[in-house]
């Protein structure tokens, strides 16, 4: 008996011993080739990068997967709760491997003759998400457990929960619980309710299957499972139960504003954060990005720009239908062209089919709607001539002129009616309602304009870009012609120009003939003969006048005498970066800049003397919020206080009495010049104020004429008198501070001298101390000088 029982004893440590070694076997074999898993404990999951304008509203997004990184204490208490009752319900009482969990799932793979199910852990789906692949393998699931709970003595639980919920995959292209709550609930996770949390719960173990969106029945049911396990673990009390139960659940996403609000600031700032720290950080390294971008006057730009480019392309006339259709492709056009009712609403942009045209109107047809597009809103249909004004050219008073049946246009819907004839109320009723299914409305005809422009505004006091506008539609061309688009400025370059003279022997008051102009250039061999916008010449004339009126050949004669090597000096102090042509055309605007250059050069004035550079970005913070960038003022020294104020004084005076007169609608103190080069095909306005510098730039991307009078004056003030307009009153009542060293004196129009009782037009204008006149005019014309020399002095220098 002791013999049998020595023997079984023997037995049994040998297959004990038989069963270590084979257990150290299997552990040494599946531990060989482990990934190492370390990382994990410094997790850094790619994140989405936000970008902010300067308080803190949200501008856009920047990802590859769209996960927001949030602590426990950020969500609602329950949410873990809910994820652990449908995953891992004991995952605090295990050490990253629940065996009674495998033993079910070995059972019941067994009864269903394949790996169904696999009892993995939280822990366990982490090391499988981050370190190993998705196959189902009995190998991968011992690597998975050993990973496991090496991962459980690395890290604590509440740490390994938090990687979980940051990093699952829940359906929708949302990944991580935060990304989940906003997409499917349009929440954020600290506001999520018990019925919601447990939704969410349940779509990690089959996001597609369980979409609410997709599949609400389903979801639903999952719903309920997640809620029962909760409430049977004693997690949530019957009342909570039952609240979750009968609470209805609305789906609906977050708005995303990405590339809708300020989509050139936007891709100008995506463009800089990829230089400064490549694409993955961008992408994937959740960067919190806040920007000097202001919404309201973003959107204000936006509308002012839009607007602008749509005035301006009617002016231009017809351009013709999108298309001409066959009765046979009239359904299905109205097929594809269904409008959602949200949309429904005046203003609002559509592609029509005209049904029928008669003198006075047309009819037409949109998806399931129809309106009338009266005569009266085609008067500017005229045959396009760049060679005459559409003053110039009698209004369209018949629709058949314009439209025929068949065609496909753009119409801007202005009115709705119901059935009765009633007008509708768009503030008594919400934008999905169901009324305005048996509603016609009345249009008017509209064309989507070729020519591009663009807007920069900044504040001149810290070089914050408030807005940007880049072109008339991004989604239709990403090119940025506020950065990108090297142009001609034209006259809004004179500033320059002048304010060199006023640091080098000149003064508003000194005078030069405007009189005919012929330059010989010699290193081309040609003849160069500039010519005043208005074909006529003023003869002796103040350089007040002279760029107050924006006169060319005044300017020249000034930059002869000056000379182009100290304007070209100047303009390169002020921060322009051109390639400048060493010849008088430079005077006139030929040297190509961007719009954003020319504002930051404009700052110059609006600041008293230094120049700064626009910034866009102003912070950025690492995901962790570590500080990685701040911006400061970059600032450079450009011309003396002095010079910088009798320019604001003489930009003033352009907007009172010269081409920027559009801008006195603000009744403020602004100052502004106009710009437009050879034959329309570039038009400027840059206007500001102290604390705001607002530059617009109108033309066609290709060098084309814009037509006849599309000057700055009327192309692109209109939009800048548009867009501030909208944000003036934001700031107080500020004109620009005289400084020391600076003096007014009332001085006579026709002789530059100090204004005398016989004066007939006087100005008050600014001197440096010691340059004003010292003489008086005794009558109109008499004893004329320039700045205080004598009456041979002025003629001496009169060409």
């Amino acid at each position: 008996m002791k013999k049998v029982y020595k023997i079984s004893l023997i037995v049994i440590l040998v297959m004990a011993i038989f069963g270590v070694s084979a257990m150290a076997g299997l552990y040494y074999w599946a531990s060989r080739d482990l990934p190492g898993f370390k990382n994990i404990t410094d997790y850094k999951p790619p994140l989405v990068t936000t970008i902010y304008t300067h308080d803190k509203k949200v501008l856009g997004y920047f990802y590859r997967e769209k996960r927001f990184l949030v602590r426990m204490d950020e969500m609602t208490p329950l949410l873990p709760k809910a994820f652990l009752a449908a995953e891992d319900a004991s995952f605090y009482e295990h050490d990253g491997v629940d065996f009674s969990a495998i033993s079910r799932a070995f059972v019941a793979n067994l009864k269903g003759g394949s790996i169904k199910q696999g009892g993995s852990t939280i822990t366990q789906q982490i090391i499988k998400r981050l370190l190993l692949s998705p196959e189902k393998s009995y190998s991968r699931k011992i690597k998975e457990a050993i990973l496991a709970f090496r991962l459980e003595h690395y890290l604590d639980k509440n740490e390994i929960l938090t990687i979980y919920l940051n990093q699952l995959y829940l359906g929708a292209g949302a990944y991580g619980v935060e990304a989940a709550a906003r997409i499917y609930f349009g929440k954020h996770v600290n506001e999520l309710t018990v019925a919601e949390c447990a939704l969410l719960a349940g779509l990690p173990q089959s996001p597609s299957r369980y979409n609410p969106y997709r599949h609400p029945e389903k979801a639903k049911a999952r719903q309920l499972y997640v809620l029962g396990q909760m409430y049977e673990r004693g997690w949530i009390d019957s009342d909570q139960y039952n609240t979750a139960i009968d609470q209805p659940l609305v789906y609906k996403s977050m708005d995303d504003p990405s590339w809708q609000n300020g989509p050139y600031y936007l891709e100008e700032v995506r463009r800089w954060l990829v230089d400064q720290y490549g694409e993955d950080a961008v992408y994937t390294g959740g960067l919190s990005v806040v920007t000097a971008c202001d919404l309201k006057h973003q959107e204000a730009a936006d509308a002012a720009v839009r607007a602008g480019l749509e005035d301006s392309s009617t002016r231009r006339g017809w351009h013709g239908p999108l298309a001409q259709l066959q009765p046979a492709e009239y359904q299905e056009f109205l097929t594809n062209e269904i409008v959602p009712v949200t949309n429904l609403r005046p203003d609002y942009w559509v592609k029509v089919l005209v049904t029928k045209v008669s003198k006075t109107e047309a009819s037409v047809k949109f998806g399931n709607y129809s309106a009338k597009i009266s005569v009266a809103s085609m008067a500017w249909c005229r045959t396009p001539d760049i060679h005459k004004a559409h003053e110039e050219v009698r209004p369209v008073k018949d629709a058949t002129i314009v439209l025929k049946v068949g065609d496909v246009v753009w119409a801007k819907l202005t009115k709705a009616f119901f059935k009765d004839g009633s007008e509708v109320n768009f503030h008594q009723i919400s934008a999905d309602s169901s009324e305005l299914n048996d509603v016609s409305w009345t249009a008017d005809l509209v064309q989507k304009p070729v020519v591009q422009g663009a807007l920069v505004s900044m504040d001149p006091r810290n070089g914050e870009v408030k807005a940007m506008v880049g072109g008339y539609s991004f989604h239709e061309s990403q090119f940025n012609r506020a950065t990108q688009a090297r142009r001609q400025p034209g006259s809004s370059f004179k500033p320059i120009v002048y304010s060199t003279a006023m640091d080098n022997g000149f003064t508003p008051a000194s005078i030069l003939m405007d009189a005919p102009f012929v330059y010989t250039d010699m290193s081309v061999g040609k003849l160069w003969k500039p010519e005043n916008f208005e074909g006529v010449f003023y003869g002796p004339t103040l350089l007040r006048t002279a760029l107050v009126k924006s006169r060319n050949l005044v300017t020249i004669r000034l930059a002869q005498k000056i000379g182009i090597s100290k304007i070209i000096e100047r303009a390169k102090a002020m921060g322009l970066e051109s390639d400048f042509p060493n010849d008088l055309s430079v005077a006139l605007g030929s040297a190509s800049v961007t719009l954003m250059n020319l504002v930051e050069a404009y700052s110059a004035f609006a600041r008293g003397g230094t120049t700064v550079k626009g910034r866009l970005v102003l912070t950025v913070n690492s995901a962790w919020g570590e500080l990685l960038y701040e911006s400061k003022p970059e600032v450079h020294d450009a011309i003396s206080p002095q010079t910088a104020y009798i320019m604001c004084n003489l930009l003033k005076e352009v907007v009172q009495h010269g081409t920027g007169w559009r801008a006195k609608v603000l009744n403020r103190p602004v100052a502004g010049k106009t710009g437009t080069s050879n034959n329309e095909q570039d038009a400027w306005y840059m206007g500001f104020s102290p604390y705001l510098l607002t530059g617009v730039y109108i033309g066609f991307d290709q060098l084309t004429p814009m037509g006849k009078w599309e000057t700055g004056s009327r192309a692109a003030s209109p939009v800048w008198v548009d867009y501030r307009l909208k944000v003036e009153n934001d700031y107080p009542y500020m004109d620009f501070p005289q400084p020391d060293g600076v003096v007014i004196a009332k001085i006579d129009a026709a002789s530059g001298l100090l204004a005398g009782p016989s004066s007939k037009e006087t100005f008050f204008l600014p001197f440096k101390e010691g340059t004003q006149p010292t003489k008086t005019a005794s009558g109109a014309g008499e004893d004329s000088e320039s700045g205080g020399g004598s009456s041979e002095d002025l003629f001496k220098q009169t060409f």
